[in-house]
């Protein structure tokens, strides 16, 4: 009995942790939109990618050689990390090439899609059952997002016209969902800092090698300070950050469950736009955080 209650505390102990994890996962993509979008016009977005990687596996190779935990024993069937680095990689080249000409906020809505489309993704390719409650939460915290995003206005949801970027975007995130439902079935049992090294130094790589000429052909000294500070952010917090994050809760949490945090990501993009000075939405737009509150609830009381 006392073992049965030991491994229930756990149970709800990996739980809490994956919902921990996602909330702070939403935030930080929130701002690698906002902030993104202030550098997508000043660099190749092929090179910004190549660089985020190369900087975060660097940073996080001296990290684990200097408390001793590089363990490359742990790098088994190294195949999985092309697979998974190049899904990651495509999604964010995608990205700021659709930040060039499509807002953060309209980024954010094409990404509330990822959810429903790692549902059906599970449900389709791996025959994997989704709760009745859990589809109920992804429908109402779409809802929500779509709120946010179309400031309350429906006249502006009909009238949405989908331009170049958000077209580009719409396939980076249909990539970032099958990362999100291959990423528990590729691993094998690795840390979580083995699997975050292993696919941002594969993805590093893959760009490096395909497109060196573009970066080689980079004028470095006209890189603006402000664009190399956005880099950091995107390296440290926007890579390392969101793999290891997304690697603890996809372990813990189905991938429903793990990409349903998206919807708080518009929330989060109208904040951090209103902190940029680029505008303060009207108080019935944050109505929409109650929707998205009530799904996000529902997800983390269904077993």
């Amino acid at each position: 009995m006392l073992a049965t209650r030991r491994d229930l505390s756990q149970t709800f102990q990996h739980k809490i942790e994956g919902h921990l994890a996602m909330l702070l996962f939403s935030l930080i993509v929130a701002g690698s939109f906002s902030f993104g979008k202030t550098i997508a016009n000043d660099i190749d977005p092929v090179v910004l990618t190549a660089l985020r990687f190369v900087l975060a596996s660097l940073i996080l190779a001296v990290v684990l050689m200097l408390s001793g935990r590089m363990h490359f024993a742990h790098h088994r069937q190294p195949w999985r990390y092309g697979i998974l680095g190049g899904l990651f990689l495509l999604y964010f080249v995608l990205m700021f090439e659709a930040l060039k000409t499509a807002s953060p906020v309209s980024i954010a809505a094409i990404f509330t899609m990822m959810p429903l489309a790692a549902a059906m993704l599970d449900r389709w390719v791996f025959r994997r059952h989704t709760a009745w409650l859990v589809w109920t939460a992804l429908l109402i915290g779409a809802a929500g997002a779509l709120w946010v995003v179309f400031d309350g206005s429906w006249a502006a949801f009909v009238t949405l016209s989908i331009g170049y970027g958000e077209v580009l975007f719409f396939i980076g995130t249909m990539l970032h969902a099958i990362y999100a439902v291959l990423l528990p079935r590729l691993r094998r049992g690795e840390p979580v800092y083995a699997t975050t090294l292993g696919v941002s130094t594969a993805a590093a790589l893959m760009l490096v090698v395909f497109f060196w000429p573009r970066i080689a052909a980079t004028n470095w000294s006209e890189v603006a300070t402000y664009v190399w500070l956005v880099l950091f952010y995107l390296a440290v917090m926007a890579t390392l950050g969101t793999f290891s994050l997304i690697t603890v809760a996809s372990s813990r949490l189905p991938s429903a469950k793990v990409t349903a945090y998206t919807y708080l990501t518009p929330f989060w993009v109208v904040v951090l736009e209103s902190v940029l000075g680029n505008g303060l939405p009207m108080a019935w737009v944050l109505y929409g955080g109650v929707p998205i509150a009530a799904a996000l609830f529902l997800l983390f009381v269904e077993r």
